[in-house]
C-alpha cells in the first residue's frame, strides 16, 4: 500500500473538519445537559410539609436561562480549549515532559540512549526534516513511544524505559518510522490540537468536583448557608455527570479520529524501513510483555491517542486497533496463540507481499518522495553521518558549536571576503563562538557538498535551545555574512532559508501557513517567479520552464529575465504559494522537478535547491540519492 504525503495531508485536513464536527456535536449535548440541570434546580420549591417530599415546577421552555448556560458552557469549554491550545503551541517539548519526560543529552554514556538518539538522527537526515529532541520515559516500564508538536520544527520523539530497554534496533527503528510517519503525515499536528480541543470538554467535570468539595466545606450553620450549600452541591454532582459525558465524548472523538490513522503510519513505517519484520516484532513483543503498553502517569489519559500502542484498555472507545489486527496486516501469518508475541519473525516475501512492497522499485520521482523516505535514504543518512568528522558531529549539538559551524559554512574562499566576515565576527559574534569557528573551518571546508544541508538538520535543535538575545545576534550575523560580498548564491539562500522556516517558529510569532488558495490561478505570478528561479538558478533552459507551467496547468506562464529572478522575490512568492493545498504544492514541486530535470541531469545545487523550496512549501523531501536523477511526471 503506497502512502502519498500529499494525501495524507489532505485527509488530516479533512479529519479537522470532522473533528470540529465532532467538537460541536458535544458541546450541545453538553449544553443540553447543563440546561436541564439548570432547569431541575430553577424549579425546586422547597419540600411539601405534609410527605416532606421535594416539590418542582419545571418550565422547559425558558429562552433567558438557555441563553446564560450557552454562554457560560461555551465559555468555560472554549476558555479550556484555548488555554490548552496556547500551552501546547510552545512545541511538543510541553507535552513530554508533562508526561514525564527526560530530555536525552547528546552526551549520554548509556549505550542503549545513544542507539536511540543515532536511529533518530538517521530518520531525520533520511527524511529531509531537523532532527527532533528526543525524550525519555523514565518512570514507564511499559513499551511505548510518541511524536508531538505542531509541525516538524517544533517536534519532539518520546519513548518510555520499557521500550529503550526492550526493543532491538530492527525494533526500535520500524517504531521510530511509525512516530516518524504521524510527523510527516499532518497526524501530529491533529493529534496535538485534538488534545487542546478536550481539554476544554472535560474541564466542566473539574468544575464540577470543585463545586461539589466547596458544597461539603459550607455545609451546616445558618439556614441560609445550608441552602447555599445544597445548590451548590446539586450543581457540583450535575456538573460531575457532565464531565463523565464529556469524558464520553472525548473518547468517541479520540477513537474516530485516531484508529486507522495508526494502520496508515504502521505501513508508512514499512514503506520507511523496507523491513516489515522490525515493526511487527515491535508489536508482537507489546503483546507478549507483562506491562504492555500501558502507561502510569497521571497525564497520560489526555495524550492517549499520540502513542504507539494503546496506553489504556478501553474496549469501547479504543484510541488503536487491537494490536493482533496490526500485527497481521503486516504478517498474516501471525498467531495470537503462539510464541511470535514475543519473537522477532524473518522478513519473508509474504510479509512484504501483505505490506504491498514486494515488488515496488526505489521511486525517482522526487515529488512524489516527499513524506515518504526509505530504507535506501536511512543507508544515506547513516553514510553521510559517517562521512562526518566526530568533532563537527559533537558541536553540531550544542548551542556554540551549532553557531560555529553555520558561520564556517558561510565563509568565503581565503581572501579579502573571508577576512571581511571574519572582521564581523570578531566585531559581533560571542568570542567562544569566533575562536570555535577559526577552528571548524579547516574541517568544514573539507566537507562533501552533500553533508552540508544534513550537519544543518543535526544543528537544528541546538539553535533552537538559544536565547531569544542569541538568536537575535546569530541571525544577524548570517545575513551580514551572507551579504558581505553583495551577492547571494544558491548555498546561501538555501542555508538562509532552511534557518529561517525551521527557527522563526521558536523566536518569533509566526502563524502556521493556512490553506487560503484551493486554484493556482490566484498565484500565477507566484508560482511564474519559483519555476523562472529554479530554471535559471540552476542549468534549465526556456523548454524546461515551459515543461514545469505545463505541469502547473499554465501553459501561457513566461520566463523571467535573469535580472527578475532576485532571491527575496523567492522568499515572497513561497511565502504564498505554502498557503495552497496539499494537491496544489505536489503539482508545484512536480513543475520545479520538471524546470531541473529538463537537461537529465540534476546538480547537487540544484537538488538543494528544490529541497529548500519543499521546505519552504511543508513538504520535507529526502535528499536525492547519488546517482539519482528526479524524473518529472505529470
Amino acid at each position: 500500500m503506497a502512502i502519498d504525503f500529499f494525501e495524507s495531508q489532505e485527509e488530516a485536513r479533512r479529519q479537522t473538519g470532522r473533528l470540529v464536527l465532532l467538537f460541536a456535536l458535544a458541546v450541545l449535548a453538553m449544553t443540553a445537559t447543563v440546561y436541564a440541570i439548570a432547569v431541575g434546580l430553577e424549579g425546586y420549591q422547597g419540600t411539601d410539609p405534609s410527605t416532606g417530599s421535594a416539590r418542582f415546577a419545571f418550565d422547559w421552555w425558558n429562552p433567558l436561562l438557555l441563553f446564560w448556560v450557552a454562554l457560560g458552557v461555551g465559555a468555560v469549554i472554549g476558555g479550556g480549549s484555548l488555554f490548552k491550545i496556547a500551552q501546547l503551541k510552545a512545541g511538543g517539548h510541553v507535552v513530554a515532559e508533562q508526561l514525564g519526560g527526560r530530555r536525552v543529552s547528546q552526551e549520554t554514556a548509556d549505550r542503549k540512549e545513544r542507539l536511540l538518539l543515532n536511529v533518530v538522527e538517521e530518520m531525520s537526515i533520511a527524511s529531509g526534516i531537523p532532527v527532533p529532541p528526543v525524550y525519555i520515559m523514565d518512570d514507564e516500564p511499559g513499551i511505548n513511544a510518541f511524536a508531538a508538536g505542531f509541525s516538524p520544527s517544533d517536534a519532539v520523539v518520546g519513548v518510555t524505559r520499557g521500550a529503550v530497554d526492550q526493543f532491538s534496533r530492527d525494533e526500535l527503528q520500524g517504531v521510530i518510522a511509525h512516530e516518524f510517519s504521524h510527523i510527516l503525515n499532518g497526524d501530529m499536528r491533529l493529534n496535538i490540537r485534538l488534545m487542546g480541543i478536550l481539554h476544554g470538554i472535560l474541564i466542566l467535570g473539574l468544575l464540577g468536583y470543585f463545586l461539589l468539595r466547596s458544597s461539603l466545606i459550607s455545609g451546616g450553620g445558618r439556614s441560609n448557608r445550608n441552602q447555599l450549600g445544597m445548590a451548590l452541591l446539586a450543581l457540583g454532582l450535575g456538573l460531575i455527570v457532565v464531565g463523565f459525558l464529556g469524558t464520553f465524548f472525548g473518547n468517541w472523538i479520540k477513537a474516530s479520529v485516531s484508529r486507522q490513522r495508526e494502520y496508515l503510519a504502521d505501513a508508512s513505517a514499512v514503506q520507511f524501513t523496507r523491513n516489515p519484520g522490525g515493526i511487527a516484532s515491535a508489536l508482537k513483543r507489546i503483546a507478549g510483555f507483562g506491562d504492555g503498553s500501558r502507561l502510569v502517569s497521571p497525564n497520560a489519559p489526555e495524550a492517549s491517542h499520540l502513542f504507539f500502542g494503546a496506553a489504556f484498555r478501553n474496549a469501547m472507545f479504543a484510541t488503536h486497533p487491537p494490536i493482533a489486527d496490526r500485527i497481521r496486516r503486516l504478517d498474516p501469518s501471525f498467531d495470537p496463540g503462539s510464541e511470535q508475541k514475543v519473537a522477532a519473525q524473518p522478513v519473508t516475501e509474504t510479509v512484504l507481499g501483505a505490506a504491498g512492497l514486494a515488488n515496488e522499485a526505489l521511486p525517482v520521482d522526487a515529488a512524489s518522495q516527499v513524506g515518504r523516505p526509505t530504507a535506501e535514504h536511512i543507508d544515506y543518512a547513516a553514510g553521510l553521518l559517517r562521512a562526518v568528522p566526530g568533532a563537527l558531529l559533537e558541536a553540531a549539538h550544542e548551542g556554540y558549536g551549532a553557531r560555529a559551524l553555520v558561520y564556517a559554512l558561510l565563509l568565503g574562499e581565503a581572501g579579502s571576503i573571508r577576512e571581511a566576515q571574519f572582521a564581523v565576527l570578531e566585531q559581533k559574534a560571542d568570542p567562544g563562538v569566533l575562536k570555535l569557528t577559526q577552528k571548524f573551518a579547516p574541517q568544514v571546508a573539507s566537507l562533501e557538498r552533500a553533508a552540508a544541508l544534513p550537519l544543518v538538520d543535526l544543528l537544528l535543535p541546538a539553535l533552537g535551545e538559544l536565547s531569544p538575545a542569541q538568536y537575535q545576534v546569530f541571525i544577524s550575523n548570517v545575513d551580514q555574512l551572507i551579504r558581505i560580498d553583495d551577492r547571494i548564491d544558491l548555498f546561501e539562500w538555501t542555508l538562509q532559508r532552511v534557518l529561517r522556516t525551521h527557527l522563526r517558529p521558536h523566536f518569533e510569532k509566526v502563524s502556521p501557513p493556512r490553506v487560503r488558495y484551493s486554484s493556482l490561478e490566484r498565484v500565477r505570478g507566484e508560482c511564474a517567479v519559483v519555476l523562472s528561479v529554479l530554471t535559471r538558478g540552476g542549468s534549465g533552459t526556456e523548454r524546461g520552464f515551459l515543461e514545469g507551467a505545463a505541469v502547473l496547468g499554465l501553459a501561457d506562464l513566461a520566463l523571467l529575465a535573469p535580472e527578475e529572478c532576485r532571491l527575496d522575490r523567492m522568499d515572497e512568492a513561497l511565502f504564498a504559494l505554502s498557503e495552497v493545498t496539499p494537491r496544489l504544492k505536489k503539482r508545484i514541486l512536480k513543475a520545479g522537478q520538471a524546470c531541473i530535470a529538463h537537461d537529465a541531469r540534476v546538480t547537487i545545487e540544484e537538488a538543494e535547491l528544490l529541497r529548500a523550496t519543499a521546505d519552504a512549501l511543508g513538504c520535507p523531501m529526502p535528499p536525492l540519492l547519488p546517482g539519482e536523477l528526479a524524473v518529472a511526471s505529470r
